[in-house]
């Protein structure tokens, strides 16, 4: 694999995964429906305009790549009904990749989808991610799939509201927080050892902490002001979330996050791609 196309390289997770490609050495191009942005991120890099909702702008951005790097979530608004990236997108991805020689197909996927169904818990979203998963593995493509656990970056892009880090409900379970730029590299690994096998790759960090847990020690190393947590009832949420989509949406990712029984899965992982070194503290302190 050479050159790969990356879908989603703007967003919070696409860029450090964007920079880890680059960094290692491949011919990486951008589809974005913004090029402005994206040419300003990552200067020289070719950016191709285009949109999953539209392929003909696929068709012409498709050929002459090895691989397609997906990374794609629904906006915090969304509603059912609205066209959704991780569906009607990936239905496009996918037909366009068919007809256009595409050798490989690598999808973000997650692993606190996997809560659907535990413990009564039903959420459209997740239903749309579960059936993403099996369009790809479907498709016919040699596919790499990844499920990676929290990422740390939600806690200054996400969580961080002025001085105060927002939490939704009581975590339960411990989950193995992972920093972004190293699932980046192991993204970018992934590339050089795969051929025509299909694989899917649990994605975690060095240690498993509640968020609660967590964000006590990002607050202890954070440098640039110091920082409280605001501890918010989730079944508030959940009653606001009822007339307000985006609070719903935050509602969901809490109540899921806060219960999946998240264990450790990603042995094969670190033998494949290497093991992630960022800490919680060691990211809050970068920062």
């Amino acid at each position: 694999m050479k050159k790969i196309l990356v879908i989603g390289g703007t967003g919070m997770i696409g860029k450090p995964v964007t920079r880890a490609l680059i960094q290692t050495g491949f011919e990486v191009s951008l589809l974005a429906r913004n090029p402005a942005k994206a040419e300003t991120l990552f200067p020289g890099v070719q950016v191709l305009k285009g949109d999953v909702f539209d392929p003909i702008s696929m068709m012409t951005a498709f050929p002459g790549h090895d691989a397609v790097y997906i990374s794609l979530s629904p906006t915090r608004t969304a509603r059912r009904s609205d066209r959704m990236p991780e569906r009607e997108g990936i239905d496009n991805i996918i037909a366009v990749a068919q007809r256009t020689g595409i050798k490989r197909l690598a999808l973000l996927s997650s692993l606190v989808q996997n809560y659907q169904g535990m413990h009564g818990f039903n959420w459209w979203i997740f239903d749309i991610k579960l059936s993403a998963v099996q369009k790809i593995k479907q498709s016919g493509i040699p596919y790499s799939i990844f499920y990676p656990s929290t990422f740390m970056e939600s806690f200054d892009q996400l969580m961080l509201k002025g001085n105060r880090l927002l939490l939704a409900g009581t975590s339960k379970a411990p989950m193995y927080f992972v920093a972004a730029a190293d699932y980046g590299l192991q993204v970018a690994r992934s590339f050089t050892v795969l051929t025509t096998e299909s694989r899917e790759y649990a994605i975690q960090g060095p240690m498993a902490y509640t968020w609660h847990e967590a964000a006590r020690i990002f607050i202890d190393h954070y440098r640039h002001k110091k920082l409280k947590t605001l501890q918010m009832p989730l079944g508030l949420f959940k009653v606001m979330g009822k007339v307000i989509p985006v609070i719903d949406y935050g509602a969901k990712i809490a109540e899921a996050l806060n219960e999946y029984p998240e264990r450790f899965e990603s042995t094969v992982t670190r033998q494949e791609l290497g093991k992630p070194g960022t800490t919680v503290a060691a990211y809050a302190a970068g920062l």
